[in-house]
Formats: structure tokens, sequence, C-alpha cells
């Protein structure tokens, strides 16, 4: 039994005036109480108690242990408090990775109205599309864009989430409409290379997963750039759907083979440790889930 454990009993005997009390305040039986006390006086070698039938008083070096173990203990807790409360509250600098496409379209606003809701909170923003190492680079949060399959991390699904084939109607005109996702072999397609599988895309034909190998005149690592080639006509473009939403609603870009597009994927917010989790994250992802979650009630101009 820890020091701690032992001291506690011994300040408890005192406050209740008896073991029996002591017992009954503290949830344990009367035997524990006192092998607690005995331990205690062992371990100091000196008595602390003196005991009779009818009471317990203290011994002179016990009325010093008294006081000395009440202001170690208040102290403990107080400390303790104070460490929860900052856990807690909702303050402080925090670290969050997140897509760049994400992060310049309706994510950027969730997150800076999240700073309006919280103004104790200062936002470490980082966009880049890149898988970042929580543990390792610091970070507090990253929202990913995934279907997070045989995933060790911990996560929770702020939104549901749609990738789209696309295409500019000049490419659409001049190689046809692909039916089925084999079709897309035999076309340019432009390659993201942060996508998982790279030049193998997924979709579910006849409630089964099929991939499709395509190849292209360019790969990128951003969903900018991809954009950007798309409207360059260098071929067929798979990206987030919220990405190019305002681009299809006007009709520059086409969307193709929209049937087959798997629907378990999600935005998910993804943090390390799901025990003693600080307020500011969990505030932050609360916020982010329960942003989104209105935006589609509200039948607001969102993608998701």
């Amino acid at each position: 039994m820890d020091a701690l454990t032992r001291m506690r009993c011994f300040i408890q005997v005192v406050d209740s005036q008896g073991f029996s009390a002591a017992a009954r305040d503290m949830g344990r039986s009367k035997a524990l109480v006192s092998k607690y006390i005995g331990e205690l006086e062992d371990e100091l070698g000196v008595r602390l108690l003196n005991r009779t039938t009818r009471q317990v008083s203290l011994t002179e070096v016990g009325e010093a242990y008294y006081r000395e173990a009440s202001e170690i203990l208040q102290r403990i807790d107080d400390l303790q408090d104070s460490i929860q409360s900052s856990h807690q509250a909702v303050k402080g600098r925090l670290k969050v990775s997140a897509p760049r496409s994400m992060g310049d379209g309706l994510l950027n606003r969730a997150m800076m109205e999240f700073l309006v809701a919280y103004p104790d909170v200062v936002l470490d923003l980082r966009l880049e599309d890149r898988f970042v190492d929580l543990v390792e680079e610091g970070f507090d949060v990253a929202i990913r864009v995934t279907d997070m399959e045989d995933s060790s991390l911990i996560a929770r699904k702020i939104a549901p989430f749609q990738t789209v084939v696309c295409a500019t109607p000049e490419v659409i005109e001049k190689y046809g409409i692909p039916r089925v996702p084999a079709d897309l072999s035999g076309r340019p397609c432009i390659i993201d290379t942060n996508y998982r599988f790279k030049q193998n895309w997924n979709f579910v034909e006849d409630n089964a997963r099929v991939s499709v190998t395509v190849r292209g005149p360019v790969e990128v690592n951003s969903a900018s750039a991809g954009r950007d080639a798309a409207f360059c006509h260098l071929g067929f473009l798979r990206t987030p759907q919220v990405f190019v939403f305002g681009d299809i609603q006007a009709g520059r870009l086409i969307p193709v083979l929209d049937e087959f597009e798997p629907d378990n994927s999600g935005i998910y917010a993804v943090y390390p440790h799901r025990r003693h989790l600080t307020g500011k994250v969990r505030a932050f992802v609360d916020y982010l889930a329960t942003w989104f979650a209105d935006k589609k009630r509200s039948g607001e101009n969102c993608p998701l």
C-alpha cells in the first residue's frame, strides 16, 4: 500500500475521532483501517496514536505528523484540482493538422467559427497534404479524409465524405463518358498521390469492391494542383467532392461513375489518446461534428 493512502487513512482516523467512524467515512473495514495505521507506524518507527477501548488520541509525535501530513495532502489535492481544471478548460494552444484542400474550403470556415466560440484557444493550424505523425510532431489532433480501414488510430467521424470522378466537357467530348469503372483504364487520368492507393482507384460494383489501375500524364500531391490539371483538360480527376462542388454545379466539371463511389469514407478527427482527453481537443472535435451536422440538416450549400 502506498504511503499517501496510509497518510490519508491516518488523517481520517484523527478527523473522525476513531477507527470505526473512519472506516465508515472511508467505506472500508475497521480491520483494514487498523492495518493501514499499523503499517504507517511501523514504517516511521514511532507510535502516532494512543489507543484505548473508547477512544484514540494523538501522541506528541503524532500531533506533529498530523499537522505536516495535513498540509502535504492539501497541497497535493490543490495541485490535482488545478491540473484537472486546466486540463478540462477550453483554452491554450491547439495544434491541428488538416489537408490543404479541406482547409481551404468548408473545414477552414468551421475551424474559424470554433475560435469565435472559444476565444481562449489559440489555433496553430498546419495545412498540408500528408499524414503527419501526431505524437512525433506534437499535434493535438489531425483531420483526415479516409475510410479508416485497418487503423489503430483513435478517431471520431465528424462528417460523411464523398469523392468524385470528374472531367471537363472537353475531355468528356474527346474520350467519351466511362460507363463502368474499368473504362477508366483506357482513358487519361490525373493521379493524386495523397490517396493511399494512388494509381489503383477503388469502386463498388455489384456490391463488391473493384480496383482499377489508372494512368495519365500527371501525378500531383495536391487536390488544388489536380483541379488545375483537370481544367487544362489533362484527363479524369478523382478528388474530394467538396473541393469541386461549385465547379460541378456550374458545369465546368462533369461528374461520372457516381453510382460506383464507395460510401464508407468520412472526415475523421484523429488524436493520440482517448483517456484524459484535454478540454480543448474534446471541445474542438465536438464542435466540428455539430457544425457539419447542422450544415447538412439545414440544407445549406454543403456537399456532404
